[in-house]
C-alpha cells in the first residue's frame, strides 16, 4: 500500500489509542483532581518564588529574566534553573498576562501539560493497558502531592527526560541529545543520566554508528541552553547558591583531617561503574539501570519530595513487568512517601486552606514527633532499598544483555566441504552486523600450505591435518571475551596470510570441517548447527565455487570429491548426531540439477531436524500463512526430535516479517539495517534466528 494511502490509516488508529486513553475514567478523574488542585491549593514556593518569578519575566521582557528579577529585589533562591525551565513555562504565563487570569493557572496548567506529556511518553514506551497505567502514574499520590500540593516542577525536567529516552529508543539521536541538554538546563540534577546514555550508545554496537549523531545533538543543546545562560551571572549565581545543590554531601563518613567519603557521590559512581561492566546493553536495561541511579540518589539523600517524581516512572515500568509483590511494595513505598510528606508540609508551614485545616485537626503534631518523622524515613529508605534489590534481580540480573555481558553467544556451524558453511555464516553475520560478531574458520586451522606433500597422503577432511588444539584453545579464548591472534587460509594461494587480532564480540561464530569435532569445542556452544547437503547437489555447488572462484579444474573437483569421502563419512558426517539443529538442501526433484546452471539455480526444498526447539508449531503456522511455503512436520513419540520439510520460494521481506512473528525479541539484538536473503538462505536465517531466541530462553533455565 502506498504511504499516501496508509497513512490516513495509521492516523486514524493513533488517535483512537489515545482517544480511549483521555476519555478513560480514570483519566478524567486524575484530570479533575489536578485542576481542583490547581484552583484551590497555593502551595508556598509556588505564591513566594516561581510564580513571582515567571511573572516578572513576562512583565518586564528580558533575554536575562534571573538578573531583571535581582534587580526589582527578588530572592535569588525563586529560580534556580535554566533557559529550558523558563522557556518551558513562559508560553502559558505570557497568555495570563494577555487575557489577565491569574499566573498561578498558568504555572498549574503548565504542570499539568508536563504531566500528561509524561504519561504518554510512558504509553508509547511501556506498552500496557490504560487502566494499569492510569492507575499507577496518573492517580499516583506521588505525582498528585509533589507536583500540585507542593507546587515542585519536577515533573517538567523529568518530562524532557523521558523525551530524550524516547526519542533514543526511535533512533532520533540528534533531538535525543538537544532535548536531553534541555533536560539539564532545566534542572541541572538531570545531569546525572548522561553519562549513562553514553556508555549505553557505546556499549550497543548498532547504534556506536550513529553515536555521532547524539554528540551533535548534545552540542547543538549546549549551543542554545547553556551557552546564553553562563552569560547571566545572576542565573548562575541563583543555580550556585541552590540549598539543594548541598544535600548530596550531607549523608558521609568522616575520616582523619578533615576528609569525607560522601555516599551519594559514591553510590553513584558504583553504579556508573556498574553500567559500564554490561558490555552489552539493550534499551529495557539502559532504562532499568538508569532509573536505579535516580533511586538511589533519591533513597541515600534527605530528598525534598520533588525527587521522587525522578524515580516514579522507574516505578511503574517495574509494577508493569513483575509481579503483585511489586505492586503491593510501592504501594507501601507511596503510602510511606505520603506521610513523609505531610511532615515536610508541616514543617515548611505551606500556606494553603487544605492544609491548614488538617493541622486544625492535630494530624501536624503528631507527625512533628522527632521520632515519628525519623521512623517514617527509616521505613521508607527499606521498602525502596527492598525495591532496589528486586528491580535489579528482575529486571537487570534476567535480562539477556546483562547475562551476554558475562558471555557473549556462541554459535558453532560444521558440515561437509563444499555444504555452505561460509555462505551461512556471512549470512548470519549480516543480521546481526560486523560491528557485533567475531567469526573463526576452520579453514584457517590447515597444519599445511596447499603446496607440501603430507597432502598426497592426508586429505583436509582429515582431524589430524589440523591444528583442532588451537582451534578449540581460541575459541575458548573468544568464549571468554578475551582476543586471539589469528591467520587466514587463503584459498586462491593456498598459504597463510600474517597473524592478525581477533577480539571476543556479542556474538561468536565458529564454522569449519571439526567445528563439532571435539567435546571441548561442542561445550562453548549455545547453539550448535551441521549444514548437510544432498550429494549430487554438493558436488553441483563445490563444482560451481571451485572452478568459477578458485580456478580448479571440473576433474580436480571431482578427484578431490572421490579422495575425501571416506574421511567425509569417518570424520564429517557422525557430527549431526551432536548438532542441535541440522539444516538439510536437497533438491525438489532428482531431476532438477540437470537444467540448472550459474544463472539458473536449481530448485531446493530445506530440512529441518531440531532436537532442542518448542516454537516449530508457531514457525510453521507462520512459514504457511506468511510466506505461502509448503511445510510438512514430523515429530518423534518422545518430541526430543522435530523435522520440518519446506518448500517453496520466500522473499527476504517474507523472512523478515516471519521473524517478528515467531521471535520479536530477537530483533534488540540485530543491526539497525540487517540483511534479509531471499530464498532457502533467508527461511535459514528465521529458523537460525528463532533457535537462538530458544536459546536465550534456556538461560533462565
Amino acid at each position: 500500500m502506498p504511504f499516501a494511502q496508509s497513512f490516513p490509516s495509521y492516523g486514524k488508529t493513533v488517535l483512537n489509542v489515545y482517544k480511549k486513553l483521555i476519555t478513560n475514567p480514570l483519566f478524567l478523574i486524575g484530570l479533575v483532581i489536578r485542576l481542583a488542585l490547581v484552583a484551590i491549593v497555593v502551595p508556598a514556593s509556588v505564591g513566594q518564588w516561581y510564580v513571582p518569578f515567571l511573572g516578572n519575566s513576562v512583565q518586564v521582557l528580558s533575554v536575562d529574566p534571573w538578573q531583571t528579577w535581582l534587580s526589582s529585589g527578588g530572592t535569588p533562591v525563586a529560580f534556580p534553573y535554566g533557559y529550558a525551565m523558563w522557556l518551558f513555562f513562559l508560553p502559558l504565563m505570557a497568555l495570563c498576562k494577555l487575557t489577565g487570569i491569574s499566573f498561578v493557572y498558568g504555572y498549574g496548567i503548565t504542570l499539568i501539560a508536563a504531566d500528561f506529556g509524561l504519561l504518554i511518553l510512558l504509553k508509547n514506551l511501556l506498552k500496557t493497558k490504560n487502566w494499569i497505567l492510569l492507575s499507577i502514574y496518573w492517580l499516583s499520590p506521588i505525582s498528585l502531592i509533589a507536583s500540585y500540593c507542593l507546587g515542585f516542577n519536577d515533573i517538567a525536567p523529568v518530562f524532557l527526560l523521558f523525551s530524550a529516552i524516547y526519542l533514543l529508543q526511535q533512533q532520533k539521536l540528534l533531538l535525543a541529545g538537544l532535548i536531553l541538554i534541555a533536560a539539564i538546563s532545566a534542572k541541572l540534577s538531570m545531569l546525572i543520566s548522561l553519562p549513562f546514555f553514553l556508555i549505553y550508545l557505546f556499549h550497543n554496537r548498532s547504534l556506536r554508528q550513529i553515536l555521532a549523531q547524539f554528540i551533535y545533538g548534545l552540542l547543538a543543546g549546549l549551543a542554545i541552553f547553556f551557552l546564553p545562560f553562563l552569560s547571566s551571572a545572576a542565573g548562575i549565581s541563583m543555580l550556585v547558591s541552590n540549598p539543594e545543590m548541598e544535600k548530596i554531601y550531607q549523608i558521609s563518613v568522616s575520616l582523619v583531617h578533615n576528609t569525607f567519603i560522601y555516599l551519594v557521590p559514591l553510590a553513584y559512581l558504583l553504579m556508573l561503574y556498574a553500567a559500564w561492566r554490561v558490555k552489552r546493553m539493550n534499551f529495557e536495561l539502559f532504562n532499568a539501570i538508569l532509573g536505579m541511579a535516580f533511586l538511589l540518589v533519591v533513597l541515600l539523600t534527605p530528598a525534598s519530595p520533588g525527587w521522587f517524581i525522578w524515580i516514579l516512572p522507574l516505578l511503574v515500568a517495574y509494577q508493569i513487568s513483575s509481579d503483585r509483590a511489586a505492586i503491593y511494595l510501592t504501594a507501601i513505598f507511596t503510602t510511606l512517601y505520603v506521610l513523609g510528606a505531610l511532615l515536610f508540609i508541616s514543617q515548611t508551614s505551606a500556606n494553603s486552606e487544605l492544609f491548614s485545616a488538617w493541622g486544625a485537626l492535630g494530624g501536624m503534631q503528631f507527625l512533628n514527633s522527632a521520632r515519628i518523622s525519623s521512623l517514617i524515613h527509616t521505613a521508607l529508605v527499606a521498602v525502596g532499598i527492598v525495591l532496589a534489590i528486586r528491580i535489579w534481580r528482575e529486571t537487570i540480573s534476567r535480562n539477556d544483555y546483562f547475562r551476554l555481558s558475562r558471555k557473549p553467544f556462541v554459535i558453532g556451524i560444521a558440515g561437509d566441504s563444499g555444504a555452505g558453511k561460509d555462505t551461512f555464516a556471512n549470512a548470519i553475520a549480516e543480521l546481526f552486523g560486523n560491528h557485533s560478531v567475531a567469526s573463526i574458520s576452520g579453514d584457517d586451522y590447515h597444519l599445511w600450505d596447499r603446496q607440501q606433500p603430507m597432502w598426497q597422503v592426508m586429505t583436509h577432511i582429515n582431524p589430524a591435518a589440523n591444528d583442532l588444539e588451537s582451534f578449540a584453545k581460541n575459541l575458548v579464548a573468544l568464549t571468554d571475551g578475551k582476543s586471539i591472534q589469528a591467520s587466514h587460509y587463503d584459498h586462491d594461494t593456498g598459504k597463510m596470510s600474517r597473524p592478525f587480532t581477533v577480539r571476543s564480540n556479542n556474538l561468536i561464530i565458529a564454522s569449519g570441517l571439526h567445528a563439532l569435532y571435539l567435546p571441548i569445542l561442542r561445550e562453548c556452544y549455545d547453539l550448535s548447527i551441521y549444514l548437510d547437503i544432498d550429494e549430487d547437489l554438493r558436488t553441483f555447488f563445490k563444482v560451481q565455487r571451485d572452478v568459477g572462484k578458485r580456478g580448479y579444474t571440473i576433474e580436480r573437483v571431482l578427484e578431490s570429491l572421490a579422495k575425501r569421502k571416506p574421511d567425509s563419512d569417518k570424520f564429517i558426517k557422525p557430527q549431526t548426531a551432536f548438532a542441535d539443529l541440522v539444516m538439510s538442501l536437497r533438491p525438489i526433484h532428482p531431476s532438477a540439477l540437470g537444467a540448472a546452471n550459474e544463472t539458473n539455480p536449481p530448485r531446493l526444498k530445506l530440512v529441518i531436524k531440531s532436537r532442542h526447539g518448542f516454537n516449530e508449531l508457531t514457525l510453521k503456522r507462520v512459514l504457511v500463512g506468511v510466506c505461502g511455503l509448503h511445510v510438512d512436520m514430523v515429530t518423534k513419540i518422545d518430541a526430543s526430535e522435530v523435522e520440518l520439510s519446506i518448500e517453496g520460494e520466500a522473499s527476504s521481506e517474507d523472512v523478515e516479517l516471519a521473524a517478528q512473528l515467531v521471535c520479536p525479541q530477537i530483533f534488540e539484538f540485530l543491526d539497525l539495517k540487517p540483511k534479509w536473503q531471499n530464498g532457502v538462505l533467508g527461511l535459514m536465517q528465521l529458523i537460525t534466528l528463532s533457535h537462538i531466541n530458544q536459546a536465550l530462553t534456556r538461560r533462565f533455565i
